[in-house]
């Protein structure tokens, strides 16, 4: 993780060609200090909303190839990572009946977006139909954090702890849904 000062530092000198790249592996906490760098005059806000929603497009699209790729491993890897046959199989249904609100609660609760993203490419969700999924979950993501660090991007070190612990309490609850949706599952096949 780049320290958000430092963030600070790379964006003031470079300018939003770098602040792609920072975008791709920091996300909200870049877009935040962006879009506050922008109210003090250092970049164009419109352009920090572009870029950040750019980078955030191509960093999961590099998730999801990531996640297209498991389909080239040995049987064996993928019996180890728990992707077996059928396993993968299940994957496969869920996003082709579920893709899209997969995504969009994968993207919203930034926490499960890195499993999403990958298990989206490794279902062989449609690369279009991940884009434009993809896109409509970013667009309002990005402004939220465009506006937030736009109003109160002086606070980031704040924002930044923020983002974690909510992301984190957004996993638990996800998490705790998924098991109770699981527990409740096999009660019915029993």
């Amino acid at each position: 993780m780049i320290p958000p000062d430092s963030i600070i530092q790379i964006v003031r000198s470079y300018g939003l060609v770098i602040l792609f790249g920072l975008a791709i592996l920091e996300g909200p906490i870049a877009t935040v200090i962006a879009a506050w760098l922008a109210r003090l005059g250092y970049v164009d806000v419109f352009a920090v909303y572009g870029v950040c929603v750019s980078a955030d497009l191509v960093g999961d699209s590099l998730l999801y190839a990531a996640g297209r790729r498991t389909g080239h491993l040995p049987g064996r890897w993928l019996r180890r990572l728990g992707v077996g046959g059928d396993r993968l199989a299940r994957l496969e249904a869920h996003f082709r009946d579920h893709g899209p609100s997969t995504l969009i609660v994968g993207k919203l609760t930034h926490s499960a977006g890195f499993a999403v993203l990958l298990a989206a490419g490794a279902s062989r969700m449609p690369f279009g139909r991940f884009v434009r999924y993809n896109l409509f979950a970013t667009v309002p993501k990005t402004l939220v954090f465009v506006l937030i660090g736009y109003s109160f991007g002086a606070a980031y070190a704040a924002i930044d702890a923020a983002i974690f612990r909510v992301s984190l309490v957004l996993l638990a609850v996800l998490l705790t849904g998924a098991g109770l949706w699981l527990l409740q599952r096999r009660r019915r096949v029993s």
